[in-house]
């Protein structure tokens, strides 16, 4: 039976946890070709490579910093000559520094806007030669509806991803004409390893906040990253997709 992204190879940044690993295992699932990258979390970047090689598909993990944009160059020519060619990109490397602006310092601006958007563009950037050579592409950011609505103590993250948003509708019209699409998904309150260590009592009161009335899983981004990967989704190009269980609505 023919699977969704059969055929395809996908550099995914940022897998090594959380909702890139789930994209990454979702993917391989659905059988894509996967790179991925991971940067401090080396042993757990190589326990991915190792349960993905399980589904029986090509991996490759690398380590590589997204926001530094002459890594970013080396990583995507290493994939094409790795895997061949380049289908997908996954843009989901990210980082936060929370603080109320007064006390935000310079440092955790730059280190936010570097790994969280400037990454963006370095990826895109080297990804779309490949993908222009090939007339065609999916390209998937992953932004958040705090880059929506705004957050108070999250100027610098909120920013980053607002500025997602403006990047992917930028690249859909510059390379809709070359059979490239770019869009964004904006994932709400997903409960992952990072949400366990809050407070139980105001985690609950998030989700009941929620018209679903629960916070999503990195499985539900993943599902909605493959969909837009795929050519199911072949007619959709520029637009924000919310994984928020009504949260914006």
């Amino acid at each position: 039976m023919t699977k969704l992204l059969d055929g395809k190879v996908a550099l995914i940044t940022g897998a090594s946890k959380g909702i890139g690993r789930a994209i990454a295992v979702y993917f391989a699932q659905q059988g894509a070709q996967v790179a991925f990258t991971y940067l401090s979390s080396v042993e757990k970047g190589q326990q991915l490579e190792q349960e993905l090689a399980d589904f029986g598909t090509k991996v490759k993990g690398f380590r590589s910093d997204a926001s530094v944009f002459a890594e970013a160059e080396k990583l995507v020519e290493d994939v094409v000559a790795e895997f061949g060619k380049l289908d997908i990109l996954v843009n989901n490397a990210g980082i936060t520094q929370d603080g109320l602006l007064m006390r935000m310092s310079e440092q955790q601006w730059d280190q936010v806007m570097a790994v969280n958007l400037k990454s963006v563009f370095n990826l895109t950037k080297a990804a779309t030669k490949p993908m222009m050579r090939a007339k065609a592409g999916s390209i998937i950011n992953m932004s958040s509806v705090v880059g929506v609505k705004g957050n108070a103590g999250q100027a610098n993250y909120a920013a980053s991803k607002a500025g997602i948003i403006g990047f992917t509708k930028s690249v859909a019209l510059e390379l809709g004409s070359r059979n490239i699409r770019c869009n964004a998904i904006a994932p709400g309150f997903i409960e992952t390893e990072m949400t366990d260590a809050l407070d139980a009592k105001q985690v609950d009161e998030w989700r009941k906040a929620i018209p679903l009335r629960r916070g999503g899983s990195p499985e539900d981004v993943a599902k909605a990253t493959a969909f837009l990967a795929s050519d199911n989704s072949s007619y959709i190009t520029g637009q924000v997709l919310q994984v928020d269980g009504g949260m914006l609505t």
